[in-house]
């Protein structure tokens, strides 16, 4: 059985996460430690004791929800289970840069000061109220973007996370987004809702965002990953240090290719996903991508150990 582990992106963060992972592996604890020193703030405190409001700002949430996946995936280590257990890694959004932590590509630290500037820059790129994102639910891909295309009108509106064959995120200017909702219902859309986002993330509007990475990430060290990452932007497998590091860039601005990316790693053999981290967003529009991939969340100590204990 091949598998693939994967990472979740923002949106899963919840008042409590990973505590259990530190009581119960002093490698977890570690992970939120090296964190807590590299931001030279006490983010586990606030994440097991804070306020969920403060816990979801965005440059809260994204070094947050990577040391969560990070401790998770000490704790497997520690249970006996690496991460070339699986045959590819990737991850949603800001999930891509668990991702690479995990597999060795970039050290803890600095994951979790990436993050904090990605998360401040992403946030900043746009004025508050400027910029917004919907969910359209029961359109596929192509129509959704062409929704985003005939909503525009001179604005930028993208199609921004293709997650699953029923569910596309459309990103850009607060009216071209409003204009795409009434498009989309217009079409016979399930659903399409506002989301309750601080930014227009992954589209152009994220172009300040995108300079901010650039130069954060010319100054640090990216290795290889252990396994090779199927990047969000590309929707196929690259473990070029040199490439990861463009892509992260791109991916600033760049749709995030979820269903296409799960496609990628089925075709490639993959019939097992692991999501290791917070919550089980990810291993829902898994089923909903290929009903014949089995999913296993890990964000626990309970089910580190039982997926532990699978793997035997």
């Amino acid at each position: 059985m091949s598998r693939a582990f994967v990472f979740p992106g923002q949106g899963a963060q919840v008042i409590g996460m990973g505590a259990d992972l530190a009581a119960s592996y002093p490698a977890a604890r570690a992970v939120f430690d090296e964190v807590d020193a590299a931001l030279g703030q006490a983010l586990s405190a606030l994440m097991w004791e804070g306020e969920q409001e403060t816990l979801t700002l965005t440059e809260n949430a994204q070094p947050a929800l990577m040391a969560t996946s990070l401790a998770a995936m000490r704790a497997l280590e520690a249970e006996g289970v690496s991460v070339e257990a699986a045959a590819f890694i990737a991850g949603h959004s800001l999930g891509e840069y668990s991702a690479l932590a995990a597999a060795g590509a970039l050290s803890v630290a600095d994951c979790a000061r990436l993050l904090r500037i990605r998360g401040r820059a992403m946030q900043a790129a746009v004025p508050v109220g400027v910029g917004a994102m919907a969910a359209l639910l029961g359109l596929d891909f192509d129509t959704a973007r062409a929704v985003a295309e005939e909503a525009a009108q001179g604005e930028v509106c993208q199609a921004a996370n293709d997650n699953d064959p029923g569910q596309v995120v459309v990103s850009g200017h607060k009216g071209a987004v409003e204009r795409a909702v009434e498009i989309a219902r217009a079409k016979g859309a399930r659903r399409a809702v506002m989301l309750p986002v601080s930014a227009p993330f992954h589209c152009a509007l994220m172009q300040p965002a995108a300079e901010a990475m650039a130069e954060a990430l010319a100054g640090v060290e990216i290795k290889a990953p252990a396994v090779p990452l199927v990047a969000n932007v590309r929707a196929g497998a690259v473990t070029d240090p040199a490439e990861i590091r463009a892509l992260l860039v791109e991916q600033v601005t760049g749709s995030v290719r979820w269903r296409e990316s799960v496609q990628y790693m089925a075709a490639e053999g993959v019939t097992e996903i692991w999501e290791i981290g917070a919550g089980k967003a990810l291993s829902g529009m898994i089923r909903r991508i290929d009903r014949d991939i089995a999913c296993r969340a890990i964000g626990t100590a309970a089910e580190v150990r039982e997926a532990a204990a699978a793997l035997g």
